[in-house]
């Protein structure tokens, strides 16, 4: 088999395509959630702390000198990566409650309707009185 071949059976396979979605759907979801927390929900929030916007804070660790810029901490910066990560985090499970939950209502109890033969152990009704590989009474 030419590498072409094992390069197209590899990429065509259900899998391969599901992750590709996945992360490309994913990307987009990571934009959508990080304006929701840059946009909607770190404004109010810095209105309740006083107008003070995370993304500002920051700890100057050495200053600006001529051309070298100065290094700062910015750890409100972090902050907000990580309201970001906690909200995709619960939208997530969110969606595998979800999933699971609709699994949970597809799946109907079996109910078994076969018995095994306790001399030839073949599967037969559970009715019968007698097996119909062996003829043992039952």
């Amino acid at each position: 088999m030419s590498v072409v071949k094992e390069f197209k059976e590899f990429a065509m396979r259900g899998n391969v395509l599901d992750l590709a979605i996945g992360i490309i759907i994913g990307g987009a979801f990571g934009k959508v959630v990080s304006s929701m927390v840059n946009d909607v929900l770190m404004p109010p929030i810095g209105v309740l702390i006083g107008g003070v916007d995370f993304s500002s804070f920051g700890l100057t660790l050495k200053e600006a000198v001529d051309k070298t810029p100065a290094s700062v901490l910015k750890y409100g910066v972090f902050l907000n990566n990580i309201l970001d990560f906690a909200i995709v985090a619960f939208a997530v499970f969110l969606i595998v409650k979800a999933v699971n939950r609709m699994k949970r209502k597809a799946e109907v109890p079996v109910v078994p309707t076969t018995k095994l033969c306790p001399e030839c152990s073949m599967a037969i009704p559970l009715e019968a009185k007698r097996c119909g590989h062996c003829a043992t009474k039952l």
